[in-house]
């Protein structure tokens, strides 16, 4: 027997489906807090002493936060080569966006510091707030559009046409998937501050995530009615599936339905705990934010993410990039992964390293961690931001 034969192959895509969706967990979990942070940065810190108090609770640990980020992006090139294919082609702009946006944090947290100049200073704290609030915007409006359907066809040659254009990813549905992921990424960043910086910033933290944790609430509930009812239909296949079928979409049928992203919960009531995760973990941050159990907050805050997130998935399963014009043609698990051996191969790699990711990761958080105040910025002026 040869050795990548061990695992079969259907379980092999089951298994690297679960993973993006851990990676993508990871990201949003760690390097989502550094976003929420900068986002807040403008409004909850009034001086700059108190700016670099904010800028210094996750200025030590967010490029390690990228990691996920570009682990992320690697696992979809090397285990959905066509996913990776078609979305980055589609959604190129929007990407062009994100990586522009994504490019002003470090420059950023490297130049504010540079001149004393209140001007320079502030133009980079607003720099900031961009790098963070438009990613956590784009990302929302990309997961609204994957939900939707994605204009793409393809030919029997498998060459895609991408039929829609930029402005059209900005569909209601997808701007208010867009605030969710902000409204998200804002509490959980409040919640960082709470835990890491002085008291007058974390108590405006608090105020600020308190608002975001409602409004996650009544957005996340209201995403939950217009697809339950129809109002966004979800995708159905309507033909025998070969889970162990290498990668070809159109050798499948599909069709747009009313109600389908709901089938997987039908089917499985059990699946309900995912999108009860998320609220909650939403409900418990609004409530604990009044408290000062900072941790437990902390704990609910990622239950929040990891819980909408996960519906998201969940709720698409099979699917990973349905197409609203041609739905034969979209992207499945099952129909859209590597070879047998790549993915069994690229899960070893993944067995040996991600540990050491996560070790390396708890063990930097365990040294760096503490409040951060005024005292301390003043104290460590030669290294911090």
């Amino acid at each position: 027997m040869v050795l990548y034969e061990l695992i079969d192959y259907s379980t092999l895509k089951v298994i690297w489906w679960v993973l993006l969706g851990v990676l993508l967990i990871g990201f949003a979990v760690t390097d989502g807090f550094d976003m929420g942070v900068g986002t807040l940065l403008p409004f909850v810190a009034d001086t700059d002493i108190e700016r670099r108090v904010v800028i210094n609770t996750i200025g030590p640990t967010w490029e390690g936060n990228q990691v996920w980020f570009i682990l992320g992006g690697g696992a979809i090139f090397a285990a959905w080569p066509p996913l990776y294919a078609i979305s980055f082609s589609g959604f190129y702009l929007a990407m062009f966006v994100v990586l522009a946006a994504l490019i002003l944090r470090p420059v950023s947290f490297k130049y504010r510091s540079k001149k004393p100049d209140p001007s320079w200073r502030t133009a980079w704290d607003w720099a900031l707030f961009v790098g963070s609030f438009v990613p956590a915007l784009v990302f929302g409006v990309a997961v609204g559009n994957v939900l939707l359907g994605v204009p793409f066809t393809l030919d029997n040659d498998l060459r895609m046409t991408y039929e829609g254009n930029f402005f059209g990813l900005f569909s209601p549905f997808s701007l208010l998937c867009g605030l969710l992921s902000v409204s998200m990424l804002v509490m959980h960043g409040a919640v960082w501050l709470v835990m890491r910086a002085s008291d007058d910033i974390a108590q405006k933290a608090r105020l600020f995530g308190t608002i975001a944790s409602i409004a996650a609430i009544i957005l996340f509930a209201l995403g939950g009615y217009l697809v339950s009812t129809g109002f966004v239909e979800g995708y159905r296949i309507t033909s025998e599936v070969d889970p162990n079928m290498q990668a070809n979409p159109l050798a499948k049928q599909a069709v747009m339905e009313a109600g389908a992203w709901m089938n997987n919960y039908t089917a499985m009531p059990w699946l309900w705990i995912v999108p009860w995760l998320g609220f909650l973990g939403l409900f418990g941050t609004l409530i604990l934010l009044q408290t000062k159990m900072e941790m437990l907050i902390f704990v609910f805050s990622k239950w929040a993410v990891t819980g909408i997130i996960a519906t998201v998935g969940i709720s698409m399963f099979p699917f990973m990039l349905p197409s609203s014009v041609q739905p034969e043609a979209s992207l499945t698990v099952w129909d859209a992964s590597s070879t047998h051996r790549t993915l069994f191969n690229m899960l070893v790699a993944t067995v040996i390293f991600l540990p050491i990711i996560l070790a390396y990761t708890a063990w930097v958080y365990k040294v760096l961690w503490g409040k951060v105040d005024e005292e301390t910025i003043e104290r460590d002026n030669h290294t911090a931001y």
